[in-house]
């Protein structure tokens, strides 16, 4: 009855056993649901008229229309192609594809593409205005803070020492 032939046969079961260690992959989607904090986004859809004044500590989305305030300090704000928005605008990154009345600032960038329209005064690290985009307004560029922080600590250090030597 234990013939070395009936060991044969049991030598294929163990290849089952390797398709044991196939679940662990699925050990991998959990890293897929840090993906999705990344990409928090908070909208506000075309249907939607909202007065007042927003801020938030989130990305947004507009397209519908807002007539107020904006401040979202570090995040991102993206007016939709459907979006009308007049209200003074901070936020890190800012990108117009609908329209924009007001004064925008923006810690890093400003975009303006090819379907949107910006009215108001700018003061941004960056801008960018596409061919096809309008503006009407001011800009100042604003070198980056980090920048500016290490440069004056530097300058104030001389300017410090004349003083002293005199």
């Amino acid at each position: 009855m234990w013939k070395p032939s009936q060991s044969g046969p049991s030598t294929p079961p163990p290849t089952p056993e390797p398709s044991r260690p196939v679940p662990p992959p699925p050990a991998f989607e959990p890293p897929a649901r840090p993906a999705a904090p990344v990409g928090e986004q908070a909208t506000i859809g075309k249907g939607l008229f909202i007065k007042g004044e927003i801020t938030g500590s989130e990305s947004l989305f507009i397209d519908g229309k807002i007539e107020g305030s904006i401040n979202l300090p570090g995040n991102r704000l993206t007016v939709g192609r459907n979006g009308q928005v007049s209200a003074s605008i901070t936020a890190r990154e800012i990108v117009v594809l609908g329209k924009v009345r007001g004064n925008v600032s923006a810690t890093d960038r400003v975009d303006i593409r090819a379907e949107g329209s910006l009215t108001g005064d700018v003061a941004a690290a960056r801008i960018s205005i596409e061919d096809g985009a309008f503006f009407k307004g001011g800009i100042d560029i604003r070198k980056p803070e980090s920048k500016p922080e290490s440069k004056p600590a530097a300058a104030a250090a001389p300017e410090a020492a004349k003083p002293a030597q005199s």
